[in-house]
C-alpha cells in the first residue's frame, strides 16, 4: 500500500474510532439520564461546542503543520470587542452589523499574520510567539474596555448567536459549514497538501517547491479568521463585548484536534476526526452537568480523556 493510501486507511479507521466512541458515549448518558437524547439537548450540546469547534477547525490547519497557537482565546475577545465596538460607533444595523463583523475578521487575520510572521521569518517557536500573543491580546481586551462589558447593542446583533433559522441554532450551521469547507479545503485543494506536506517533512517539502513559509503561515492567518468569527458569535450571544471572553478556550480547542487524532507532530490528521473530537468533549461535558457532577472534576475527566489522546498518538508512532 502506497504511503498516501496508508494515512487515508489510517484516518478512516481513527474516524471510526472516534464515531464508536462517540455513540458508546451517548448510549451511556441516555441510560444514566432521561434529559440527555431529548432534541433540544442535542441541539444544546451542539450549540455549546460550536465557538470552540469552529476555533478547532482552524486549530488543525496549524497543527497539521507542526505549530500551535495559544491566542485562540484572547482574540475571541479582542475580535467581540471590535465587533461591539464598531455597533457602538453609531451606524444603522444594516451597515453597521456586517461591517462589525468585518472589523473582527481583519483583526484575526492581522493576529494570524503578526503569529506567522514571527514563527516563519525570524524563526520563534509557535508556542513562544502565541503565548506572548496571548498576553498581548488579553491585555489589550482590558486595557481597550477598562475591564468593563461594551452593552447596549442593536438587537439584530443578537441573531447571529441566537438565532434559530429552522429550529437549529445558527452557530451549529455555522460550524457544520466551516467544517464542510475545511474537509474540502484540506483534502481537494494544494493549500492543504502543501499543509500535509510541510507537516510530514518541511525540509522534503521545500525542496520540491513548496513555499513552506507562505502555508505555515496560511495557516495562523486561517485560524486567526476562524477564532474572531468565533468571537463575533459568542459576543452575539452574550450580547455584549467582554474582555475576559475565551478565557481558557486554547485548552479546549487543543483537546478537540488531539482527541480527534491529529497528532501534535504534524503531518496526519482529519478535519472529520477534529469535529468528531469536538463534539465527544461536548457530549461529555453536556452529560457530566446532566448528572451534576462538579465542574472541577469535569475537569480532571476531560484531563484524562486528553492524556489518553496523546499517549494513543505516541503509540501509534512507535
Amino acid at each position: 500500500m502506497s504511503p498516501g493510501g496508508r494515512g487515508a486507511a489510517w484516518r478512516r479507521i481513527a474516524e471510526l474510532g472516534l464515531a464508536v466512541a462517540l455513540a458508546a458515549e451517548c448510549v451511556a448518558f441516555a441510560a444514566l439520564s432521561p434529559h440527555f437524547l431529548t432534541a433540544e439537548n442535542l441541539l444544546n450540546v451542539s450549540l455549546q461546542a460550536s465557538i470552540t469547534a469552529i476555533i478547532a477547525a482552524g486549530m488543525t490547519f496549524v497543527i497539521l503543520t507542526g505549530g500551535i497557537d495559544l491566542s485562540v482565546g484572547s482574540v475571541v475577545a479582542v475580535a467581540g470587542i471590535v465587533a461591539t465596538s464598531t455597533l457602538k460607533a453609531g451606524l444603522p444595523p444594516s451597515a453597521g452589523i456586517p461591517l462589525a463583523i468585518l472589523a473582527a475578521l481583519a483583526f484575526g487575520a492581522l493576529s494570524g499574520s503578526i503569529a506567522g510572521l514571527f514563527v516563519t521569518r525570524f524563526r520563534v517557536a509557535p508556542f513562544i510567539v502565541t503565548l506572548a500573543l496571548m498576553t498581548v491580546w488579553r491585555g489589550t481586551a482590558f486595557v481597550a474596555t477598562e475591564g468593563r462589558p461594551i452593552w447596549e447593542l442593536p438587537e439584530s446583533f443578537g441573531t447571529l448567536g441566537s438565532g434559530r433559522p429552522l429550529g437549529v441554532p445558527l452557530p451549529s450551521l455555522v460550524m457544520l459549514g466551516v467544517y464542510a469547507a475545511a474537509h474540502v479545503v484540506l483534502l481537494h485543494t494544494r493549500f492543504g497538501r502543501y499543509v500535509l506536506a510541510v507537516g510530514g517533512n518541511a525540509e522534503a517539502a521545500r525542496l520540491a517547491g513548496i513555499r513552506t513559509g507562505r502555508v505555515v503561515a496560511g495557516v495562523y492567518v486561517l485560524c486567526g479568521v476562524l477564532s474572531a468569527a468565533s468571537g463575533v458569535l459568542l459576543a452575539s450571544r452574550m450580547n455584549s463585548g467582554q474582555p475576559n471572553a475565551g478565557m481558557m478556550y486554547e485548552l479546549d480547542v487543543i483537546a478537540a484536534v488531539v482527541v480527534g487524532g491529529t497528532s501534535l507532530s504534524g503531518g496526519r490528521g482529519s478535519i472529520a476526526g477534529t469535529f468528531l473530537g469536538a463534539m465527544l468533549i461536548a457530549v461529555l461535558r453536556n452529560g457530566l452537568n446532566l448528572l451534576n457532577v462538579n465542574s472541577y472534576v469535569q475537569q480532571v475527566v476531560v484531563g484524562v480523556v486528553i492524556l489518553l489522546a496523546v499517549l494513543a498518538d505516541t503509540t501509534r508512532k512507535r
